[in-house]
């Protein structure tokens, strides 16, 4: 008898964030979640002071075998002149009438809320945050702030009516196989760049406050005509800067200024994920933060997490310029191997230039929608 449970409690809250843990617990490329970081997300976070997300969990009597969040998101609603709804945090046991309940109280509910759209997914919450469901590339564990799921996955998505809005695709690289032009061309790039008084520079740590918020006007300007996306609003841009301050290596962290405006800015970190898969549970006590705080030195890789140019300063070069800089730091610090993405299937300019330094489009997420 499967039931459906709306939560409400610290305890049912905190059965919702650690089911993954238990459904994968025999997966090798699982990473688990920090517990606390989970939780702020789903309590905290200032998405929730303008948009509304209930988590519901599915009960086979006693015994947790599926989770999912219903995510009103009014930001996107207003910024895309839709009436859709969202659903998120979706983990399920290979099940379909399990996984067709879940999404039917996600319709539901949003239907009471006066959604009459579409439901798309999955985001946690938005495409501002991890989204996807994987549905190529389940031979290795996901890159930081990347999503993960079993194959099995989409059959119980497809099963209940959805059928794909867009794809994702995160590029890969192993070890030095890439094209380094844009390294051997970067000094004459940046040459070419200061004619126009643009300069190439790193991210000043101790103005941090002040560069984030040039660097969110980049962001909202930047990504804008990308499939779902929602402008962050300053409080939101602030948490998402705040938590990436605390794991991001500075060397990674360029942008394109020009008379003081930046007007680009390129993003990779470090692959806190080889280092959250050791963590059990997710758990910092008692063992977990000598992990996080001792444990950099065996990461292995980088994310190239966001490259975003000005509409009127693309084609200038500083796209190369950025990409050319996170090559080189990444080439003398000796890393393994790198992802970039996720990017959308169907921005060319973007894909091309990736397999033009040689990225190898080794997974693919996939955002759904079905009418409500």
């Amino acid at each position: 008898m499967i039931t459906i449970v709306t939560v409400k409690s610290k305890k049912e809250l905190a059965s919702f964030i650690d089911f993954p843990h238990d459904l994968y617990k025999d997966d090798p490329y699982y990473v688990p979640e920090l517990f606390i970081a989970q939780r702020d997300l789903l309590t905290k976070h200032p998405f929730h002071k303008h948009n509304t997300v209930q988590p519901f969990l599915a009960y086979d009597g006693n015994k947790i075998v599926g989770r999912i969040a219903a995510i009103l998101n009014n930001g996107h609603n207003e910024y895309s002149h839709v009436n859709d709804g969202f659903f998120g945090f979706f983990d399920c046991i290979n099940d379909t009438n399990v996984s067709n309940m879940l999404f039917e109280t996600v319709t539901k509910w949003l239907k009471e809320k006066g959604v009459t759209g579409k439901l798309l997914g999955p985001t946690n919450f938005s495409t501002n945050e991890p989204c996807g469901l994987l549905v190529e590339g389940f031979d290795s564990s996901p890159f930081l702030m990347n999503t993960y799921n079993f194959a099995y996955y989409a059959n119980l998505v497809e099963n209940f009516g959805f059928t794909k809005d867009v794809d994702l695709i995160a590029w890969h690289w192993d070890g030095q196989a890439y094209d380094d032009k844009s390294v051997r061309l970067l000094n004459s790039l940046e040459e070419r760049l200061k004619r126009s008084d643009i300069i190439i520079r790193k991210i000043n740590l101790k103005n941090f406050k002040e560069e984030a918020a040039k660097l969110r006007e980049v962001y909202n300007s930047a990504w804008d005509k990308n499939t779902g996306f929602v402008p962050l609003t300053d409080e939101e841009f602030d948490y998402l800067a705040k938590d990436l301050k605390l794991i991001l290596d500075p060397d990674f962290a360029i942008v394109a200024e020009q008379h003081g405006k930046i007007v680009a800015f390129g993003l990779a970190l470090p692959n806190y994920n080889d280092i959250f898969k050791t963590i059990k549970r997710g758990r910092l006590l008692p063992t977990g933060i000598f992990k996080l705080l001792f444990g950099k030195k065996n990461i292995t890789g980088i994310r190239i997490y966001a490259l975003g140019v000005i509409e009127d300063y693309r084609k200038m070069g500083i796209e190369a310029c950025l990409y050319g800089t996170i090559i080189r730091e990444y080439k003398a610090k000796g890393y393994a191997h790198a992802e970039a993405g996720w990017t959308l299937e169907h921005n060319d300019m973007v894909n091309r230039a990736i397999e033009a330094i040689k990225g190898d489009p080794y997974k693919k997420y996939r955002l759904y929608q079905k009418a409500i």
